[in-house]
Parts: structure tokens; C-alpha cells; sequence
């Protein structure tokens, strides 16, 4: 992929000294800190050696802040993670379900965002296994994959969950029972969108002060949004989703399509009119202020599995699974060219020296010099 003609990073390094003021708390502020310095010499860096015979430069990097929230650090990380699912998968259909919360909750999800979505991920997993486990639509034990998104294409607070269920569970026995109709329907979403209103509202009275009887009509008002899709054609489209959604963060830089006078200009995808894209213009404050929105809260958890797809379970569960089921097809995905030597592309880049903020050694700068080609090929 090529190059980011502009950065988050950018932004946040001209506006380096306001970025305590627009954010909500500490924990925001030093994140932002960190995304500013990444892949700076403020982190310092180190130098490799090719291990190739026939090739042996030296490459310098500069450290990564290997922050989740960061538009540089998501990439091999995402393929590690995809690459350990693939192994997971069962020969079954599917489903992608998304759980959105109403904007009425946004207020609260600014004060308490760890409650919040700790509740959409518990309460969304409820509805799952007690729809799964009445034999009227299911009867079996199932398993999802969720992942928390909190933005809209705008960097507005919009707090959903994308899961992935398979189509089908275990029953007490042990043996895999399929969805109806083959595997092409899933639950009645009209009935579960009822479910995880009523059963969320529930949590919430739980978890906060008694609030005005007005606040709770207003959550009952409005339908809640599930939004259930149709099954994947193969276990590859689920990999190719997940892909998309499971490292993503609010915006990536190669959105990002102008810098000037203290604005950012980027593109937005109006999902409402066909996803026509157009393009939106925020002052370098309000830009960051949204940014910082989507921050998650210190060591929370974004990507959750359970059932059957749980840490705990799917160890002993899966190899039995695939055995009757089917596992996955190889794909003939290419290798992770994380440590690839970037000029021969043959060879694996080996540390040979580190160094702090102050820079390489001159030795090693000067080696540097006489080690680099003519022309410095562009690395991603």
C-alpha cells in the first residue's frame, strides 16, 4: 500500500501543545502523545542487517508506538489476527449481525464508556445464546466473534457491535445442529431487536442512578437497530471481513486528503444515499476532539469471543468440529513480509544496534551512508 500523502500524526503534532485541553482525561491525552510520536525519532529506533549473503544492507526504523488506536500500527497486527482465525473456521455458513446502540446514549457513553460497552457486549451475547438455545429456533450452544466500533464516517459517537456467528451450534451431546432452512435464516430480527432493548435498559437501571422516568420512554420510543445480513458464500468472505473490521480504527490516513489553515478536509460515506462519498472539512479542534471520542477506556477489551469460540472452549471444541464439519480451505495467502529485507526481499532483517531519542551513533550513521542503494525504494 502506498504511503499516507497525509497523517493523523500530523495533526496532532501542529496541535501538540492544545491536545491536553481537547481532551476529556489524561488517558486520551497521553494516547494522542504516543500516535503523535510514532515512527518519529522522539521513540527512538534501531538498526538491521539484511541476512541475506547477497545483500546485507543496513535499514534504520524508527520505533513504533504499537498503539491500537494508531493508523500505523494496525496492519501486520491485523494479519497475525487473521491469519490465527483462519485456522479456527468451520465449513458452515456465517452470519455478520451488528447491535447498534440509539444516539440517547450518548451522553452516558461520554462519562462511562467501559460500563456502556461492557453492557453492549454482554447484553448482545444474552440475546444470541437465548434465542440459540430455544429449540423453537435453534436448541444448540452457540459461539460470536464481536467487535466494538464507536464511530460513524463523520468521527461522531455511534457505538456498535459487528458479530460473527456461526450458523448453527452443539447440542448437549456434543453433535453440531445447523441453522433452519439449511443455514440461510438465522433468528427473527424484530424479535431480538425487542430482546436487546428490553434486556439492555435492564443492565442500565442496574448499573446507574434511578434516572428521569423521561429518559427511559425515550429509549422505548424508537425500534433499536439489528441489523442481521445475509450468510457468507464460504468461510474466505468471513476472513476477508474480518480484514475490514477487526483492527479499525476511527480513520486512516490515506482518508485524509488535505491539511490547510488548521482545518482537515477528509472523505465521508453517506451509507443513507447509496454510500456516495463526499468530502468533510473540521477545524484541527474539533477534528482531534472527535478523534479522542473514539479512545477506548485503559485495558478494555474490543474483540470478544464466546460459546463455543471462547479461549476456553475452542481449543478441545474446534479440531473436533472441523473433523465432521470441514476446516478451512488454504487460500494461498502470501507470507508476512514483516521482517522481509525491503531492497532484496529475500532476506530477514536482523538487529544489530538500537538507539534512544538522540539518534543513531555516528558510526552507524556513517554505515548507513555507505550501505544504502542509490535510490531508497518506498516501504510501506
Amino acid at each position: 500500500m502506498e504511503r499516507a500523502t497525509y497523517e493523523v500524526a500530523q495533526v496532532l503534532e501542529r496541535n501538540r501543545e492544545q491536545l491536553a485541553g481537547i481532551c476529556a482525561n489524561s488517558w486520551q491525552s497521553r494516547t494522542l502523545h504516543a500516535l503523535r510520536k510514532c515512527r518519529t525519532a522522539a521513540l527512538g529506533g534501531h538498526i538491521d542487517r539484511c541476512d541475506n549473503p547477497g545483500c546485507h544492507k543496513l535499514h534504520l526504523s524508527y520505533n513504533s508506538c504499537r498503539n491500537r488506536h494508531c493508523p500505523k500500527c494496525q496492519g501486520h497486527k491485523r494479519e497475525q489476527w487473521i491469519r490465527a482465525r483462519e485456522a479456527e473456521l468451520l465449513n458452515v455458513p456465517y452470519f455478520h449481525m451488528v447491535f447498534t446502540l440509539p444516539s440517547e446514549l450518548n451522553r452516558i457513553c461520554l462519562y462511562s464508556p467501559k460500563t456502556i460497552y461492557g453492557l453492549l457486549f454482554g447484553t448482545a451475547w444474552q440475546v444470541i445464546k437465548g434465542f440459540s438455545s430455544n429449540p423453537k429456533f435453534l436448541g444448540a450452544d452457540p459461539g460470536m466473534v464481536a467487535i466494538l466500533h464507536t464511530w460513524g464516517q463523520n468521527l461522531s459517537l455511534h457505538p456498535h457491535l459487528h458479530c460473527i456467528v456461526p450458523g448453527g451450534g452443539t447440542t448437549r451431546s456434543g453433535k453440531w445442529k445447523s441453522a433452519r432452512n439449511k443455514g440461510k435464516y438465522l433468528f427473527p430480527v424484530k424479535a431480538m431487536s425487542k430482546v436487546f432493548r428490553a434486556r439492555f435498559v435492564a443492565s442500565l437501571r442496574k448499573e446507574f442512578p434511578p434516572q428521569p422516568t423521561a429518559f427511559y420512554e425515550n429509549l422505548f420510543k424508537h425500534n433499536w437497530v439489528i441489523y442481521c445480513k445475509r450468510p457468507f458464500l464460504g468461510p474466505a468472505q468471513v476472513v476477508e471481513y474480518l480484514g475490514r473490521y477487526t483492527h479499525k480504527i476511527a480513520i486512516s490516513d490515506h482518508r485524509i486528503k488535505s491539511l490547510d489553515n488548521n482545518n482537515v478536509t477528509f472523505t465521508v460515506k453517506d451509507y443513507r444515499h447509496g454510500g456516495r462519498i463526499s468530502l468533510l472539512r473540521l477545524t484541527d479542534a474539533e477534528f482531534v476532539r472527535r478523534f479522542a471520542l473514539h479512545i477506548l477506556p485503559k485495558g478494555f477489551v474490543r474483540i470478544r469471543h464466546y460459546g463455543i469460540l471462547s479461549s476456553s472452549r475452542k481449543k478441545a471444541l474446534l479440531p473436533l468440529l472441523q473433523q465432521v464439519l470441514g476446516g478451512p480451505v488454504p487460500n494461498g495467502r502470501p507470507p508476512l513480509k514483516h521482517c522481509r529485507c525491503p531492497y532484496c526481499q529475500i532476506g530477514i532483517m536482523v538487529t544489530v544496534a538500537v538507539f534512544d531519542s538522540r539518534g543513531p551513533p555516528k558510526a552507524w550513521s556513517d554505515r548507513l551512508k555507505n550501505s544504502a542503494p542509490r535510490r531508497t525504494p518506498q516501504t510501506a
